[in-house]
């Protein structure tokens, strides 16, 4: 780690010194291109220049020891104490620097939430994992935006897919993929009987058109009228489109829109992003098993984590996390879970640091 250190530090100063030569100067696109190399390497030669501070006082202190004055002694020993810790929690830091940044966590996420077992209470629970994921996003100042959605008549969601578009918003949310179950005692429970029933949530992070070309020779297109309430517009319009991508077998549809371009502009949106996950699971399966090793199996039908009403409870099952605060998390309140999931896999990433 310590030469991979001293390597960027030599980089840095290189680009500090071409960001001084006349010529570079000129060259507004190159003074701009390394100007930014040198500002994303500066936090890192900063952590390293401050390591090796604290190393150089290390041992300044360790040679008074080996002297003969006693108060300077006593001074160099708690002054070691508070150093050798600051240097394990420095080395720390650099470890968490260099760690690989995920290039999708910038991006804005498609987020799908499906009704599993249990019927009209699944359906119901479907719908306050959205209303959770959409009070937080309006935490978060980011912009929600239904895709397409199958309501039922009791105001439960047999599915619903959404785009949450914001700063960040992959690298916040992208660990609540998998089985979310809900233990609670249905309105229509008459006998007071606790029902357990699941939603499966899916997040993936959108794509633009520079990270996935599609062949329009690839598509199925096929238009029909949308289904549901909607008057006039339902009967007379087939504004509802389907897209099927032949070389996966993928099939979107969207028919939330009255234009049928824009439900094909946003079926193409969710078939991008699907196609891009494809792509990113298909290169992390060449490089390593790390994801693996991180999310389990990756089969998205693994339990994730339990919403208990009776004792007002939400576990994560991954990191066994219990928090007695149910309401205040389906209000939006995520964070607390998510920084825990998050610290939680950057430790497990930091343990293949050498």
């Amino acid at each position: 780690m310590f030469n991979r250190l001293a390597a960027i530090e030599e980089k840095h100063e290189t680009l500090t010194e071409k960001l001084s030569d006349p010529e570079t100067i000129k060259d507004r696109n190159l003074f701009m291109r390394l100007s930014k190399e040198q500002s994303d390497l500066k936090p890192i030669v900063d952590k390293f220049r401050e390591y090796k501070k604290i190393l150089s006082a290390i041992e300044e202190d360790e040679e008074v020891l080996s002297s003969g004055d006693k108060e300077l002694k006593v001074l160099a020993e708690e002054e070691l104490e508070d150093l050798r810790q600051r240097r394990a929690e420095v080395v720390e830091e650099l470890k968490l620097i260099l760690l690989p940044q995920d290039p999708r966590d910038e991006k804005n996420v498609i987020i799908e939430i499906r009704a599993g077992t249990g019927g009209e209470e699944a359906a119901l629970f479907a719908a306050d994992l959205f209303k959770m994921y959409s009070r937080y996003a309006e935490q978060k100042r980011w912009k929600v935006e239904v895709i397409e959605a199958r309501p039922t008549g009791l105001g439960g969601l047999k599915e619903i897919t959404v785009s949450i578009q914001g700063r960040g918003a992959y690298s916040r949310l992208k660990y609540e993929s998998g089985v979310h179950r809900v233990q609670r005692v249905p309105e229509t429970e008459t006998s007071g009987r606790i029902h357990t029933s699941a939603a499966t949530v899916a997040v993936l992070p959108e794509a633009e058109e520079i990270d996935i070309s599609i062949d329009e020779k690839d598509l199925r297109l096929d238009t029909y009228r949308a289904s549901g309430a909607g008057g006039q517009h339902v009967n007379k319009v087939s504004s509802a489109v389907r897209i099927t991508h032949l070389p996966t077998g993928i099939v979107v549809q969207c028919q939330d829109e009255r234009s049928q371009y824009k439900n094909r502009e946003k079926a193409m949106r969710i078939l991008r992003s699907r196609l891009y996950e494809i792509k990113i699971e298909a290169q992390e399966r060449e490089i390593s098993e790390e994801r693996k090793a991180q999310v389990g199996s990756g089969d998205r039908s693994e339990r994730i984590r339990t919403y208990n009403f009776p004792q007002n409870r939400v576990t994560d099952h991954r990191i066994a996390l219990t928090l007695q605060k149910l309401t205040y998390i389906l209000e939006g309140n995520l964070d607390e879970l998510l920084d825990a999931l998050i610290t939680y896999y950057q430790t497990e990433k930091l343990k293949k640091v050498a």
